[in-house]
C-alpha cells in the first residue's frame, strides 16, 4: 500500500539514499533518527549515518565519502560554501548551508533552515507579524532573518559582535535596527522572539523579561524547557521549541534528497514524536 505520506514526483531522484549528517559533536544528532523514519514512511531505501567532520576537514571528507546527500550542522555549515561546486541563491544570500547533494559529480549546496523556519511559524499560525526581535547575529540568526523579514516590517537584532552586521543585512529583505547585548523592554514587547544562541548565552536577558506578550522561538530542544522558555510560558503566551526547526528543515532535505514530495503534516507528527520519545 502507498505510503500517505508520499505524495507527487518533486524533480530529480537518486536511486538509492546514501546520507549522513555532519559536524562536531554529532552523536547527540537526531537527524539518523527522524530522516530514516521519513524514507521508510516513504517507502524508500536509504541508509543514514551520524559521522564526525572537525572544522576544516570538509573539503576532504567529501573528496573521498560514497554518500550522495548529506546534512550539515555546526561547525561546518559556512565551510560549505567554500567548497560546495554549486551554490544555491538562498544559501549566497544567509552565507551558509545544511544540504549538500551530489548531482552529476558535483555537490550542490543549499540550506533548508529558512524553508525550516517559513514552515515552523506557518504550522503555528504565525504568518504576519508586526515586530521582531532576533537574539544572536551567527549562521541560524541569518535564516531566521531571511525568513521573518518577508512577514513584518520590523525586524531588530541583539548581537555581541558588530562585524556579522553585514552578513546579517545581506539575508535580510528590510532594513535592520541593532541593539547591543544587554536586556531590552523589546523582549515583552516584539510580537515574535527568536533566540538563536547556543547553550545558556541567552540566560543573560532573563532580568529584562517581564510579561512578554509576543510568541518566543527557542531554537534549542535539549535539555527543555530552557530558562528563557521558562520565564516565557509564565505569562502564557505560545513557546515554539527547537524541534520544529530540526523537523521542517529536515522535511525539506528529504525532499531534495528523494525527489518526493511528503504530506508534511503527517510526517510531522511521526518525526517529533520519535524525537520527543528518544529525548524522554
Amino acid at each position: 500500500m502507498e505510503s500517505r505520506i508520499h505524495k507527487e514526483p518533486k524533480g530529480w531522484s537518486i536511486q538509492l539514499i546514501n546520507a549522513a549528517v555532519l559536524g562536531s559533536p554529532i552523536a547527540h544528532s537526531l537527524s539518523p533518527l527522524i530522516h530514516s523514519l521519513a524514507y521508510e514512511q516513504l517507502g524508500l531505501a536509504a541508509q543514514y549515518d551520524a559521522i564526525e567532520v572537525k572544522a576544516g576537514a570538509l573539503a576532504n571528507f567529501l573528496s573521498k565519502t560514497d554518500k550522495n546527500c548529506l546534512s550539515l550542522t555546526m561547525p561546518l555549515k559556512e565551510e560549505a560554501m567554500k567548497v560546495a561546486d554549486v551554490v544555491s541563491d538562498v544559501a549566497a544570500r544567509i552565507s551558509c548551508g545544511n544540504t549538500l547533494s551530489l548531482r552529476d559529480g558535483k555537490w550542490n549546496l543549499t540550506s533548508t533552515d529558512v524553508s525550516g523556519f517559513d514552515n515552523a511559524l506557518k504550522m503555528r499560525g504565525i504568518e504576519k507579524v508586526d515586530s521582531v526581535l532576533i537574539i544572536g547575529a551567527g549562521a541560524t540568526a541569518r535564516a531566521a532573518i531571511a525568513s521573518v523579514s518577508a512577514i513584518t516590517t520590523s525586524v531588530a537584532v541583539v548581537s555581541r559582535n558588530p562585524e556579522r552586521e553585514v552578513g546579517i543585512n545581506k539575508a535580510c529583505s528590510i532594513s535592520v535596527s541593532y541593539l547591543p547585548w544587554e536586556p531590552t523592554d523589546v523582549l515583552n514587547d516584539a510580537d515574535l522572539v527568536i533566540n538563536t544562541t547556543p547553550g545558556q548565552a541567552a540566560d543573560y536577558f532573563l532580568s529584562g523579561i517581564d510579561k512578554p506578550r509576543g510568541t518566543l522561538f527557542e531554537v534549542l530542544y535539549h535539555p527543555w524547557p530552557t530558562a528563557l522558555s521558562k520565564a516565557w510560558s509564565e505569562s502564557k503566551v505560545q513557546v515554539i521549541d527547537g524541534l520544529d526547526l530540526l523537523i521542517h528543515q529536515a522535511i525539506a532535505q528529504v525532499e531534495i534528497f528523494s525527489g518526493v514530495a511528503c504530506d508534511r503534516e503527517l510526517l510531522y507528527e511521526k518525526m517529533r514524536a520519535a524525537a520527543l520519545t528518544k529525548l524522554a
